[in-house]
């Protein structure tokens, strides 16, 4: 507990966690608005006429007042988690970035004890971020779902398991920073490269299994569950939709990431020369 302790006292001795918070605001109104109108949107929507099949099933379920109500209460996850996902990284890149990775090391001999608190202060800081975003859904989500007379639909139970799983990403997708901070010792390059493989190749690897799934075979668009940002996207739906895996695959897959990076992190801290 005390390394934890002071890994969460390096983060709150600097600017980067009240800066992060700051970046978050902005991203959260901009998300929450873009919910409304997706909200507005799919609750109107028209499925008849020229539209296929399977996309009439999938967004007369998407439309539904649980999917609608938990996408709303889990406003900000893409940007929230991506804001975890750094501060996490950075976590391990101030270490060699401030060159205290060797005196650390010094202090507490056995490297893995440091990284798992790295780890536990990586996802307690997720919870935080989680926590004020989930505040915050549950202020302004009843007061869209009320201008769609829908309800504040907070007695139904897939609406809290989605806000649940939701605080679940945010603390695997930290781990999934601390993993990739070890991999990319550079702070700059760390914030840079993983905000672009999260936001560039989130919207390509859509785009590509889109194609696939239109001129190849259907199937292909369930595989796109495999990419951590669908995964997470699909924790937080409140009921299995069509065409999707099950919401238990996106977590699952979502754990086997953070095992993984959790690892080979632990590893190459213990083998690593960091003088």
């Amino acid at each position: 507990m005390k390394l934890v302790n002071a890994e969460l006292l390096k983060i709150r001795t600097t600017p980067t966690w009240w800066i992060f918070g700051l970046i978050l605001l902005p991203l959260y109104a901009a998300s929450i608005l873009l919910n409304w109108g997706s909200s507005v949107a799919i609750t109107t929507a028209e499925t008849g006429g020229d539209v296929p099949a399977n996309q009439a099933e999938q967004i007369q379920a998407a439309g539904e007042t649980v999917n609608v109500a938990a996408n709303l209460y889990t406003s900000g996850q893409f940007m929230g988690v991506l804001m975890v996902l750094l501060l996490g990284a950075i976590l391990v890149t101030n270490e060699f970035f401030h060159q205290t990775a060797t005196t650390t090391f010094l202090v507490t001999p056995r490297r893995e004890s440091v990284v798992l608190a790295k780890y536990a202060a990586a996802a307690l800081l997720a919870l935080v971020f989680w926590l004020v975003l989930t505040v915050l859904n549950l202020i302004f989500a009843p007061l869209i779902l009320h201008s769609l007379d829908l309800g504040p639909q907070l007695g139904d139970p897939a609406v809290w398991r989605a806000i649940g799983l939701n605080g679940l990403a945010f603390g695997l997708w930290a781990v999934l920073g601390v993993g990739a901070g070890v991999l990319i010792r550079s702070q700059i390059a760390a914030t840079v490269v993983l905000t672009a493989v999260y936001v560039v190749g989130s919207q390509a690897v859509g785009i590509i299994f889109f194609l696939l799934s239109e001129y190849v075979a259907d199937w292909f668009s369930k595989l796109q569950v495999i990419f951590p940002t669908a995964a997470s996207q699909l924790m937080i739906s409140g009921t299995d939709l069509p065409g999707s895996p099950p919401r238990w695959v996106g977590a699952a897959v979502l754990i086997g990431y953070a095992v993984v990076m959790g690892l080979i992190g632990t590893a190459i801290i213990k083998r690593r020369d960091v003088s």
